[in-house]
């Protein structure tokens, strides 16, 4: 990554209010407000689904910052899954291609920003699984398999069906707990 991108985000993250999430992608920031109790709600269950399936040598974290200097992209899903000796970088960022999947709930503000601007950057990033859920539309979907800068298959659900979360989790996603916005 540029340094001047670098210092750019740095200083941007510095200046910040508290509650505002601050992204990188290539030549664009993205700056979000804190969450709602609805998504914040959802991505509970979400995670507590995970939990029972995590692997052992790895961790449920929300909100870690994954950087990709090689792509020039600096992302931060909701949730991931990473390893526990993860190395973190600068501005306590960690290697995006150690993230076992991303996990994110929609912003019914800038819902592009995950349906297209984190579709284009996981796989990229070298995130092998991605799971959106949209609370305005009630659906869940799962990319995966990423392979030249894109993700190969996608499968989705509608809120109160079920969705297969493929190996090393090996689990089936209930979405019927989940709430539209």
């Amino acid at each position: 990554m540029n340094p001047k991108h670098l210092e750019l985000i740095e200083e941007t993250r510095r200046i910040a209010p508290e509650n505002v999430k601050v992204e990188f992608s290539g030549e664009i920031i993205i700056m979000q407000a804190a969450p709602s109790a609805i998504h914040q709600r959802n991505l509970d269950q979400v995670a507590r689904q995970f939990a029972g399936y995590v692997p052992a040598d790895h961790f449920a974290s929300q909100n870690s910052g994954l950087a990709s200097p090689q792509t020039g992209k600096s992302r931060t899903p909701d949730l991931t899954i990473l390893p526990e000796d993860v190395p973190e970088g600068e501005n306590n960022e960690i290697p995006a291609e150690l993230a076992l999947i991303a996990v994110e709930i929609v912003s019914p503000s800038n819902p592009e920003n995950d349906w297209v601007g984190k579709v284009r950057d996981y796989p990229l990033m070298g995130i092998p699984l991605y799971l959106i859920v949209d609370a305005r539309e009630k659906t869940v979907a799962l990319f995966s398999e990423p392979e030249n800068g894109r993700y190969r298959q996608r499968e989705d659900a509608a809120f109160g069906e079920d969705i297969h979360i493929p190996a090393p989790f090996s689990f089936t996603l209930d979405t019927s707990r989940l709430l539209q916005y």
